[in-house]
Order: C-alpha cells, then sequence, then structure tokens
C-alpha cells in the first residue's frame, strides 16, 4: 500500500499531467490540500521530494512555485531525455518481442486511421497522448534500472509541463509524431540499432523544435551528436 506521502506526489504528478498544475504557478501548501485531497502532514512530506526534483521551489513571502519553463528547462530538460532513451533503445531493440513490437505499431496505426478521419472522437487525444508517452516509459523501463526510471520520470514531468506550457495538441501535431514513431518502430522491428536510434534522435529533435518553433534544420545541427559525423535524418511532414 503506497504511503500518503507518496500518494500526494503521485497526485501532484497527475495535475502535471492534466493541466492541473501550470509552470510558474505559485500554490499554497492549503491549495495543494484541496487539489491532491491529501492532508497537510502528507503535502509537507512530499514538498522536499518535489524541491529536489526541481519541480517546485519555495520563495520568501510568495509561497511555492511551480517549475518556471525558460529556455535553460528546455535545453536541460530534452538533453537529459536524449540520453536515457537512446540507452533504452538499444536496449529494446533486441530484447522487445516481435508481438509486442507488432501490438505497438498496431496501436499507432489505429490513432493515425482516426486522426485522418475527421472530425476526431472525444476521446482520440488523450488516447494518442497515453500511446506516446506510454511507448517512451515502455523502453526506459525495458531496462529493467529502477534508478534510471525515476529519473526519467521525474524529467518526463518536466518535459509535460514545458509541452503543456508551448503546445496544444491538434491533429496537425498529432499525425506527425505518430508518423515520427512508427518510423522508428519499423526499424525496431527490422532490429536495426543504428536506424532506430537515428530515428528516435530525430523525433526527439522534432518535439524540442515544435517547442521552441525554432527551424529544424537550426535544432537538428546544435542537437547533432559531436564525437559522430553530421548527416541529414528524415523527419515527418
Amino acid at each position: 500500500m503506497l504511503s500518503q506521502r507518496a500518494r500526494a506526489y503521485q497526485g501532484f504528478t497527475h495535475q502535471i499531467v492534466s493541466g492541473g498544475i501550470h509552470s510558474g504557478q505559485f500554490i499554497s501548501q492549503r491549495e495543494l490540500m484541496a487539489l491532491l485531497d491529501m492532508p497537510l502532514g502528507a503535502v509537507r512530506e512530499m514538498i522536499p521530494r518535489l524541491e529536489a526534483a526541481g519541480l517546485i521551489k519555495t520563495v520568501p513571502q510568495r509561497g511555492l512555485q511551480i517549475a518556471h519553463v525558460d529556455l535553460k528547462l528546455i535545453r536541460n530538460a530534452f538533453q537529459v531525455r536524449a540520453m536515457i532513451e537512446r540507452e533504452a533503445i538499444l536496449h529494446f531493440v533486441h530484447n522487445a518481442s516481435t508481438a509486442e513490437l507488432d501490438a505497438i505499431e498496431a496501436a499507432h496505426r489505429d490513432i493515425l486511421r482516426r486522426a485522418s478521419n475527421p472530425p476526431p472522437d472525444p476521446t482520440l487525444f488523450d488516447e494518442a497522448q497515453a500511446l506516446d508517452w506510454g511507448l517512451h516509459d515502455r523502453m526506459v523501463d525495458a531496462l529493467g534500472n529502477d534508478i534510471v526510471s525515476e529519473m526519467y520520470r521525474v524529467n518526463s514531468l518536466r518535459v509535460r509541463l514545458i509541452k503543456l506550457e508551448h503546445s496544444v495538441i491538434t491533429p496537425t501535431r498529432l499525425i506527425p509524431a505518430m508518423q515520427e514513431h512508427l518510423h522508428f518502430i519499423t526499424a525496431l522491428q527490422a532490429r536495426d540499432p543504428v536506424r532506430a536510434t537515428e530515428l528516435l534522435h530525430a523525433h526527439i529533435q522534432s518535439a524540442r523544435a515544435r517547442v521552441l518553433t525554432a527551424p529544424i534544420e537550426q535544432v537538428r545541427a546544435e542537437w547533432t551528436p559531436t564525437d559522430q559525423p553530421q548527416k541529414r535524418t528524415s523527419l515527418a511532414s
């Protein structure tokens, strides 16, 4: 059974994912109690964990502030994401079963089919977002390293704060994201670690570029690993 502190933290992460808590927002302990439906003691015990993760900070005479999204946070969060997911996909390409990869592909193609036949059904965006995040979480968890998984989960909350601040999910954003996933899923099915890694890297670059609304060529140049020769990577349109 989860402790009250763990339940409070779980509730806090849900509020980030659902948009109930926003970047830069000031919130009191009493407001957190009401939002999370948790007692004050559990909220107070949770706060040091959030502060250590950089998700919240105490501002004198103002109270608690949710992490503020700025260029530094965007750069750092996406860099951590790229580092962890690169290791994850190199493991997943060799260890995921064919049946699992086929099921993942089928789920993505179903989302694409639904997104391509407007008007979208009311559950489409939530299901697409869950499928998107779920695949990345699954690859990281497949490493079997609890420390890495916890680091990734905390960083994912930063990424989700960033995306809620800077982007709105629409069919024009959803379809390219699903197509980018299918590109590296195909490489996973072919058991091609080099291609899978390249395409995952391109997908993360594309997500970062959509947040920054910067030209994708500029972002690609900035994110090309310095220990490898630069090469152009096709991104979904």
